[in-house]
């Protein structure tokens, strides 16, 4: 086993990063206006919106984490694909209900469709719960990326925050959301080829399959599973629902690519094309786990290696003890290029959200400098937070996730209001979304068992049953937008992976 970063490495990593920059560089040479800068002009193809928003979810800790749960975790294993099944039902809901209205705003805001629906007070209220629970996150997203990067390179926790920081600010103030999708096309890829690039090497190695424990290939626990250790299919399924529908749907930073198509179809395709290929990239970086559970069964020198050490640390000890050269710099580059694309499309949304929803600056009204230095901002606010979470301790780190995760249901309630009962007032809308927060915070504090997983069905369901008592409203269901193909496709996707689950 070797444990140094070579030179060829180092060459890898710079020229991927060297690349990333020149080309956000080269970007920002064409924008004029803020809809050059938020929006991409409006002109962005279906398959690169796609591979974006795939990218995002593929975080720094998606990659370190689910093969660390599958290897590692007591009653983890194969299960976490569980949490796949939502995802092409939630695609299929967000073509045939919000995306309509995502896309109807003018502006680079989705939540100027909660003013136009309910009122300004409305769209002031979701801005800030954004503002908030995103711009807390950001500086968590940046202090956890830091501590895979710095495992993975050899870097200190304070260099490796500073140095995937600095780098995500630059190329993302610079380059605005374009250079953001860019980035995110070369980042999935180098993601994937380096995972599977490791899987294979792993495959090479004589014993790793025979070692894998047979507790870990179990897929499918078809229990209810309230508390917050049970990985089972309930919560999985249906928290995990909800969780991607506001998080697609609901979250700036997500729903403002799909502002960038340059036509309904194009948004219609990305999310398409994200629900059929979210799953093959997840199974790809657990079955990479499943693998390492292999390596750590058939080489006693790999799991004395990690004896002690906490379980995010196997995935950067096997790529710094086991890759060759050149293949241990792909995957670094593949960590870096993960972590900084978690953190650029929070740093425009975030943006974007300040200057048109506080500022009530359109993005047709801006220059292309304006969202640059808002960027800038944001950004040194990341830095700034993440450097004071890394001296704070992980406490802090859960602590601020669990906050964040509590705004999900309530927000997805009021678009839901929005959508499913049309003539509840502005009012109702911000009580109601003050009763789903309130009730995620009264499961925090008083129900601390239970998985929160829950919360986000639990809040959507206080917000949208406080909004139809308050507006003394029945809900009423809109004709469905998505195709009769897309249906196939999507459902053919939820058959598919249900059917795999059961095989293994």
């Amino acid at each position: 086993m070797t444990s140094t970063i070579s030179l060829v490495d180092y060459a890898i990593v710079v020229a991927y990063l060297a690349g990333v920059v020149g080309m956000s560089w080269a970007i920002a040479r064409r924008q004029r206006t803020g809809t050059d800068y938020f929006l991409a002009g409006r002109a962005m193809a279906g398959l690169p919106l796609g591979a974006s928003i795939l990218a995002n979810q593929a975080s720094a800790i998606s990659l370190v984490g689910a093969p660390a749960f599958v290897a590692l975790r007591q009653g983890g294993g194969l299960r976490w694909l569980q949490y796949e099944l939502a995802l092409p039902l939630a695609m299929l809901l967000l073509i045939a209900y919000l995306l309509p209205v995502l896309r109807s705003v003018p502006g680079s805001s989705i939540y100027a469709y909660a003013e136009r629906r309910f009122g300004r007070g409305t769209r002031q209220a979701l801005a800030g719960a954004f503002l908030l629970s995103r711009g807390l996150s950001l500086g968590v997203i940046l202090y956890a990326s830091s501590l895979v990067v710095s495992a993975a390179t050899g870097l200190g926790t304070t260099g490796a925050l500073l140095a995937v920081g600095l780098l995500s600010v630059a190329y993302t103030s610079m380059g605005g959301i374009v250079a953001d999708i860019w980035s995110d096309v070369l980042q999935l890829g180098l993601l994937w080829l380096g995972t599977l690039a490791s899987a294979l090497y792993l495959l090479s190695r004589p014993g790793v399959i025979a070692a894998i424990p047979a507790d870990r290939v179990q897929a499918i626990v078809p229990e209810f599973g309230a508390h917050a250790e049970s990985f089972t299919l309930g919560p999985m399924l249906l928290g995990g629902l909800f969780l991607y529908l506001a998080y697609y749907g609901c979250d700036q930073s997500q729903a403002q690519r799909l502002l960038t198509a340059r036509d309904d179809a194009a948004a219609r395709r990305a999310l398409l094309l994200c629900g059929l290929l979210r799953f093959p990239m997840v199974l790809t970086y657990c079955l990479f786990g499943l693998l390492l559970a292999g390596l750590l069964g058939s080489d006693p020198a790999f799991a004395a290696n990690l004896a002690g050490r906490p379980a995010d640390s196997l995935v950067p000890t096997f790529i710094t003890s086991y890759l060759p050269a050149g293949l241990r710099g792909l995957l670094v580059a593949g960590i870096l290029a993960a972590a900084m694309s978690s953190i650029d499309s929070a740093l425009n949304s975030l943006a974007a959200v300040t200057l048109e929803d506080v500022f009530g600056r359109s993005a047709g009204s801006q220059s292309a400098w304006t969202g640059r230095v808002t960027s800038l901002a944001w950004g040194l606010f990341a830095v700034g937070s993440g450097l004071i979470f890394a001296r704070s301790g992980t406490a802090v780190l859960e602590l601020v996730n669990l906050i964040g995760s509590a705004f999900a249901g309530p927000l997805l309630g009021v678009f839901s209001l929005g959508i499913f009962a049309p003539r509840v007032t502005g009012r109702v809308a911000i009580a109601s979304l003050v009763a789903g927060l309130f009730s995620n915070l009264a499961l925090a504090l008083g129900a601390p068992w239970l998985s929160w997983l829950w919360w986000n069905p639990a809040g959507w369901l206080a917000t949208v049953a406080v909004g139809l008592i308050l507006g003394r409203r029945l809900p009423w269901l809109p004709r469905p937008e998505a195709s009769r193909g897309e249906a196939l496709w999507l459902g053919g996707a939820f058959v598919v992976m249900l059917t795999v689950l059961w095989a293994l």
